[in-house]
């Protein structure tokens, strides 16, 4: 009988073994507040579901502290990210990684998560370095814009890395999720369901909660413009213009995100703007984001001091998107003759630039657009 007994022995080995390598491993690119937080939700994941190894590894850009500390040591031997998410534990299954391409080795999903202006950089260098069948998301909210166009940047993963990209988008204020205050956020996928529910299971908690819908630009690119509104939004707090003007600059926004959107891809859905991507964190962020607290500050300055320095004084290492944004939305718009079907846009980018005073962003109201920009489409590519 004994050698039946190893015979079984060494075949729940191999069960186990063959278990183990269909098993999926993430790595989070990037270690920012969001970064941070999103390795947190994945990672009290992977501890549950036996479809995950426990191990989730994070990419980051290191830094020396104060202290003189190696910042990825110091998450590590602290359980948390000391510089970019103070107080907040991210899990003990969490390793931070500062060799972008050990982080990446092996994993079969990849999450990225950086300031937009530094992903075709972080791209390049990963080329040839991840594996084939890696699946990835962006939770990356901005674009490229190259000589023939927009590019957003789940589609330079994709054509860089050759894998398919999903987006996650949503009224997401990275601070509030880290302490498990209730939030939601949408996932955009291209064609394939089954990839956009396992991300779905992956991020998801009782205080996150996760749906999906098929439509990565619509999705990306609220995630995207809304930074734009929201510098609006603050540049209306710091001229203490009030609440209806406010909202007035919201709703304006919302009507320009949408017409940009379906100008670019035709694609695009209406429904989208109404999911957790759209009007929920339009509200969200100029409520309380970050673009919106440098603007309002920008303007209470009078526009004398820079968008650069508020964002060094202000936000301790965190990158604002929506500046960057509203120039890459301009010169969009500039190319292919839509700034006037744009007025809070260009607006937005000229303020910031220094061209107009911060209270010509309500005097956008007195140029018509040339067309109605609500039943815009791709024909006007």
């Amino acid at each position: 009988m004994a050698p039946a007994f190893e015979d079984e022995t060494a075949s729940e080995t191999n069960f186990s073994d063959v278990e183990q390598l269909h098993k999926s491993k993430v790595t989070v690119v990037g270690s920012g507040n969001w970064g941070s937080v999103a390795a947190k939700l994945i990672a009290s994941n992977t501890l549950k579901l036996s479809s995950f190894h426990d191990e989730v590894r994070m990419w980051v850009y290191e830094e020396i502290l104060p202290s003189g500390e190696k910042l990825s040591e110091v998450i590590n031997q602290n359980n948390e990210n000391v510089k970019y998410l103070p107080g907040i534990k991210l899990g003990k299954n969490v390793v931070a990684d500062p060799d972008l391409e050990h982080a990446v080795k092996d994993a079969t999903m990849l999450v990225f998560v950086t300031p937009h202006q530094f992903m075709e950089g972080i791209c390049k260098r990963l080329v040839g370095k991840i594996r084939g069948d890696a699946e990835a998301i962006s939770l990356i909210k901005g674009m490229e814009v190259k000589m023939e166009g927009p590019c957003m940047i789940s589609t330079l993963i994709t054509d860089l890395l050759g894998i398919n990209c999903c987006v996650l988008m949503g009224a997401n204020i990275a601070n509030e999720i880290a302490v498990e205050k209730f939030s939601e956020a949408t996932v955009g996928y291209r064609e394939n369901r089954d990839i956009a529910e396992r991300w779905v299971r992956l991020f998801s908690t009782p205080y996150f909660m996760v749906s999906a819908v098929q439509d990565v630009e619509g999705v990306e690119l609220c995630g995207t413009l809304k930074n734009v509104v929201a510098i609006a939004a603050g540049f209306v707090d710091g001229l203490e213009m009030g609440n209806n003007t406010k909202a007035a600059i919201m709703r304006i926004g919302l009507r320009e995100m949408k017409a940009f959107s379906k100008l670019l891809f035709s694609s695009v859905r209406d429904s989208t703007f109404f999911e957790s991507c759209g009007i929920a964190d339009l509200i969200t962020t100029c409520l309380g984001g970050r673009n919106r607290k440098v603007a309002e500050a920008f303007a209470r300055n009078g526009g004398k001091r820079s968008f650069d320095e508020l964002e060094a004084e202000m936000l301790q290492g965190q990158k604002l998107q929506g500046v960057s944004t509203a120039r890459e939305v301009y010169e969009v718009l500039s190319h292919r003759g839509w700034l006037e079907l744009f007025p809070l846009f260009t607006a937005v980018h000229e303020i910031s630039t220094g061209r107009l005073p911060p209270s010509a962003i309500v005097e956008y109201s007195e140029h018509t657009p040339r067309l109605n920009v609500l039943e815009g489409s791709a024909q006007y590519c």
